[in-house]
């Protein structure tokens, strides 16, 4: 028996599912310069429109909103999002919004220093993928990292097991996600072309601050 029949039902379950698929493409679309194949799936068949879970985060329906507006041509919208890319993310471009956990984290003061996101990798065994030149506190990889967990902790087979994972998942995320996202995504939003990058830009930040509330201790529900 795995933790999700005995501890999670199939709604929490499902929707911890759909944070993790949101997670991916956004990773995925940070970390990578958009291509063909990736407009198509997302834009063309309309994915975008149809996300996979709804929340009452203003964030979160805002990043919907303009998601559902973008990229009404194919062509000129991987054009922009390329451009985008460049400008905001890209080692060689310009660097607008510059998506590295240590550009932002200097600026927070701290009586418990943060650990290198390294550590955390190392403590679970997990290694980015390799022969990807990517700094480990990519948010790509950070984001990655993050859907591990939450599959792991959605295979768990008892209530101690789950319960701690939980912990770990916050801790993650309160350390390593929450306390410099919010300073790169006003970057992404004050410095973004494309609508499409600033919807990316709120749903990221959207869904760690909505997991981030749903695995905290106070949530008894997971």
């Amino acid at each position: 028996m795995i933790c999700e029949e005995n501890y999670i039902d199939s709604s929490q379950k499902n929707l911890l599912k759909g944070y993790n698929m949101l997670l991916y493409f956004s990773g995925s679309l940070i970390m990578y310069e958009p291509s063909e194949e990736c407009v198509m799936d997302f834009f063309s068949d309309g994915l975008l429109k149809k996300l996979p879970i709804t929340s009452s985060n203003p964030r979160f329906i805002y990043a919907a909103a303009l998601l559902r507006e973008s990229c009404t041509s194919r062509d000129t919208c991987r054009t922009e999002l390329i451009r985008d890319h460049r400008r905001l993310f890209a080692s060689d471009g310009m660097r607008l919004a510059i998506p590295l956990e240590s550009e932002y984290t200097g600026t927070h003061k701290s009586s418990d220093p943060v650990k290198p996101v390294s550590e955390f990798f190392d403590s679970y065994g997990w290694k980015p993928r390799p022969g990807e030149n990517v700094p480990d506190d990519h948010l790509g990889i950070e984001l990655l990292f993050l859907t591990k967990l939450i599959d792991k902790y959605l295979q768990l087979d008892d209530k101690p097991c789950c319960r701690e994972m939980r912990k770990e998942i916050q801790r993650f995320i309160s350390q390593h996600l929450i306390n410099w996202i919010g300073i790169w995504n006003k970057k992404v939003q004050e410095n973004s072309i494309s609508i499409y990058y600033k919807g990316v830009g709120n749903l990221v930040f959207a869904c760690a601050e909505d997991l981030q509330g749903i695995f905290s201790d106070q949530n008894n529900p997971l």
